[in-house]
Order: structure tokens, then C-alpha cells, then sequence
């Protein structure tokens, strides 16, 4: 069965982003974006994709499931399909429509969507956030991706925003890069392994 796997990046104090959105906070190093690139290329954008050389077929995900706020700033960019390389699907009850067929709205059931991509054939399902999805999603998450940058960012949105659901997972990796960033990995105790 596919696993949905939430691949965030985050401060030392649990924030996605600082109060308005803000990521560019987070200190960026040479080591970290080559084993990024090499290791999830499906996570960089289509159309950041060829400024940082990347042209390789899809190796973990193959489905992309984000929220309004993840989805967003591409869209006031200009992109409406900002995983063009991937199925997307935004989940939002207060965007009334996509005007871009590559893209699926889904406006409630996050949970029903995830359980019926689970069942179908294919690549992992990249949970691009954000918090508010993830912690309604947390049932399904099977294995945490977390960058973990050396930033204390005092307030922002968390990485699961909702109410007390302690959820346990096992560590199965980390790895430590040039600035400090510790890329941790886990899964649920029953998918570890």
C-alpha cells in the first residue's frame, strides 16, 4: 500500500512558516539541497525544477496533497500547477475553484481522499502541508520527513495545528548538513522497518 508522508521543514520551535507565511528564515547550504534534489527531486517545484538542473523521472512520489495555504503562494506567483510532475490535489473550503485541470479540489474529506489514493497502485503520497491539513490528516501520515534548520522562530504556524492527538513514531534515520539542519526521519511503529 502507498504511505503518505509528510516531507516539512521546520524551526527548532515546531514552525512551518513564521506568522504571515514567512520561509526564507530558514539558512540554506550547498549539501543539503544536492541530497534533497538527489533523494526527493519531486518535492522542488515544476518550475523551479530545470533552474536547479533537475530532469529525472518521479523515485518516491507520484501524488502530491497540500492546502490552501502551501498552494497559494505559487498562485500568486502565477503558478497553477505547481507539481505539474505530480497528481495535485488541494484541499480548501474557502477556494471556490482551480482554473487549472491539473489540479483537483478537494473541498472536505481529507481523510476519505487519502484512504482511496492509498488504495491505488503507484509511488508514495507527498503531503506538502500545511499545518492545519496535516494535524486533520494525522491519522494517515506513515512516515515524517523533517528538516529540522538551526532557527528559533519564536511564532508562526505550526507543523500540526489542531488539537491534543498524541500520535507515537519511531525514528529510522537522520542526517546532519553544513548549516546544521538535521533531516530526521520516522515512521509509524507498525511501518517501521
Amino acid at each position: 500500500m502507498r504511505k503518505l508522508v509528510y516531507y516539512i521543514a521546520t524551526s527548532i520551535d515546531g514552525y512551518i512558516a513564521g506568522p504571515n507565511g514567512e520561509y526564507d528564515f530558514y539558512p540554506v547550504a550547498d549539501d543539503m539541497a544536492a541530497y534533497l534534489n538527489s533523494e526527493y527531486p519531486e518535492t522542488v517545484p515544476t518550475h523551479i525544477r530545470a533552474h536547479v538542473g533537475l530532469d529525472v523521472p518521479n523515485k518516491t512520489f507520484d501524488t502530491v496533497v497540500m492546502g490552501r495555504g502551501s498552494y497559494e503562494p505559487g498562485l500568486a506567483a502565477g503558478v497553477t500547477s505547481p507539481y505539474a510532475h505530480l497528481r495535485q490535489y488541494v484541499v480548501s473550503s474557502t477556494i471556490k475553484s482551480i482554473d487549472d485541470p491539473a489540479v483537483e479540489l478537494v473541498p472536505g474529506d481529507p481523510l476519505g481522499l487519502v484512504r482511496r489514493l492509498k488504495q491505488e497502485d503507484g509511488l508514495n503520497i507527498y503531503l506538502c502541508g500545511g499545518g492545519n491539513l496535516a494535524a486533520q490528516l494525522l491519522p494517515e501520515i506513515d512516515e515524517l520527513i523533517v528538516k529540522c534548520y538551526p532557527v528559533v522562530a519564536g511564532a508562526g504556524i505550526p507543523a500540526f495545528h489542531g488539537g491534543f492527538a498524541p500520535a507515537t513514531f519511531a525514528l529510522t534515520g537522520t542526517r546532519t548538513f553544513g548549516n546544521g539542519t538535521v533531516l530526521m526521519t520516522y515512521s509509524r511503529p507498525e511501518t517501521a522497518g
